[in-house]
């Protein structure tokens, strides 16, 4: 072999192990997080280190929110991707920090924190004392509502939360990697992310791929999320979790909203007819059927259920889209997004639950629907579960039948006997509109052994043109609640979904 040849046989030689090695620089993936966390797993937990100066840990709300990322600092933004990062100053409302890295064709590269990235606005702090902090979340920006601007599109802060939007939404509901003993008496854990990894997009790239670790004191986790925003923005989960210890009621897919009060629960001395982030739980069961619960504030915590096998989806909507019901032009309550939360794989036994926890105006959350498997993780083995979020502004409905559009309480006059209570419920959708009155149309109606139904109604509104229920019943027990259900059918064939209402005990009605 000649000096020439023998050069080019090295030189091809070492190509193909630049080759070789590119995949695997590139190959970062949930196996790479869930090692990470099965490890962590495996050693005892370690709350984490917070070191703010007092000055910064006592910024009011509106001093923090003075501190903001520079746009121009944006990650990416100059090499022109579809997506960019911004990042999170540490402050006192969420003052743990997270660890971010990017991963890029070299493989893992952590961002530093510099508080030469943010905007101090009037605050007067000195930057050199904060050069130690970190970040404590992370947003994406994206153009899903019109060409050349990036709007924040998915926000990463505190706990496990994250929230998103899809094309001409306003922030409303979130979203929660994992729920650990939610309304028990033993009190709730909060899980939190404690390290991201956010996979560099290539030019015109439409999803985003987000790698995070979990812990908390008795669970770990590790996630991949793909975010696809649009008119609807869809984020796809799989997650990989390793417990520390039994944990005894482990919410999966957890969703948090505000419920203050609505058409079926008027509020008191305010101006706005509703003021909620979701109106109602959609579930649709294992066996094909769909239920609608609207939500309620109650006096006191407020715990269902609803048990199924391989769930086909549920979400807390916002189905109420009108101005006119909310008449708030500044929150924008008709823009608030449902997310629909859609299993992928056999989720097996459990159930749905719905935690509603009193609360005095919308400054709170107090709404949580999670799934609870009935098969839950076991110290020392893996437990993996994926589903599909769906950020949307019309929401998820039934295909080929009716919905509830709207639930109100109130005897509507004077002439009834004193004790009875009545609801009306409005059923739509195309399959109802396209029936006529004259169709033979009739509600069924359950209530359980609290309540007897005293009259029941049906009929197609003139002005609406969706069909009308009312049921009037009265309650044997006040001191207990009482369970209703009813949907709308023609001879055999089911014409809606499943309207669901807890009537709360008299002592617990809001």
């Amino acid at each position: 072999m000649t000096a020439l040849s023998s050069r080019i046989f090295r030189l091809a030689s070492l190509a193909l192990l630049l080759v070789a090695a590119l995949p695997q620089a590139l190959a970062f993936s949930l196996d790479d997080v869930g090692a990470r966390a099965s490890s962590l797993a495996s050693r005892p937990y370690k709350p984490p280190v917070v070191d703010m100066p007092t000055q910064l840990r006592e910024l009011d709300y509106d001093a923090y929110r003075d501190i903001r990322f520079r746009p121009d600092k944006a990650l990416w933004r100059a090499e022109k991707l579809p997506f960019e990062l911004m990042f999170f100053h540490q402050g006192r409302a969420v003052p743990e920090p997270v660890r971010i890295n990017v991963i890029e064709p070299a493989g893992e590269r952590p961002v530093p924190f510099d508080p030469g990235l943010f905007d101090y606005g009037k605050n007067k702090l000195d930057p050199q004392t904060l050069s130690h902090l970190g970040f404590n979340g992370l947003r994406v920006h994206f153009a899903v509502n019109k060409p050349g601007y990036k709007d924040e599109v998915v926000v990463f802060q505190g706990a496990s939360y994250f929230r998103a939007l899809g094309k001409g939404q306003s922030y409303g509901l979130s979203a929660r990697g994992l729920a650990v003993d939610t309304a028990t008496a033993e009190g709730e854990e909060f899980p939190r992310f404690v390290e991201f990894w956010i996979e560099k997009p290539r030019p015109n790239a439409p999803s985003l791929t987000i790698f995070a670790m979990l812990d908390s004191r008795r669970i770990t986790g590790a996630y991949r999320f793909v975010l696809t925003p649009g008119t609807e923005t869809v984020m796809q989960v799989t997650a990989r979790l390793y417990a520390r210890e039994k944990i005894a009621k482990l919410g999966l897919a957890p969703l948090t909203s505000m419920f203050t009060f609505g058409e079926n629960q008027p509020g008191r001395d305010d101006y706005r007819p509703e003021v909620h982030d979701s109106d109602g739980l959609s579930i649709q069961l294992g066996n094909g059927e769909w239920v609608w619960r609207p939500l309620v504030n109650p006096r006191r915590l407020l715990v269902t259920s609803f048990g199924t096998t391989n769930p086909r989806g549920f979400g807390l909507m916002q189905r109420d889209r009108s101005p006119a019901s909310y008449e708030d032009p500044e929150a924008l309550y008709e823009r608030r997004p449902s997310a629909w939360i859609e299993p992928i794989g056999s989720w097996g036994a459990g159930r749905v639950e719905l935690v509603q926890i009193p609360t005095p105006d919308e400054t709170n959350d107090n709404i949580v629907a999670f799934w609870v498997p009935q098969a839950s993780a076991t110290p020392g083995k893996p437990f993996d579960f994926g589903y599909r979020i769906r950020w949307q502004s019309a929401g998820t409905t039934p295909a080929g039948v009716g919905w509830t559009v709207q639930t109100r309480r109130g005897r509507g006059f004077a002439r009834r006997p004193d004790g009875d209570i009545n609801y009306v419920v409005d059923f739509d959708g195309p399959a109802l509109r396209a029936l006529t009155p004259s169709d033979e149309i009739e509600p069924v109606i359950w209530v359980d052994a609290n309540a007897e139904v005293r009259e029941r109604n049906l009929f197609k509104n003139p002005v609406t043109g969706a069909w009308r229920m009312t049921v009037r019943f009265k309650r044997n027990d006040a001191a207990r609640p009482v369970e209703l259900r009813a949907y709308l059918k023609q001879q055999q064939t089911i014409l809606t979904e499943t309207w669901s209402y807890i009537l709360p005990a008299e002592a617990d009605k809001p």
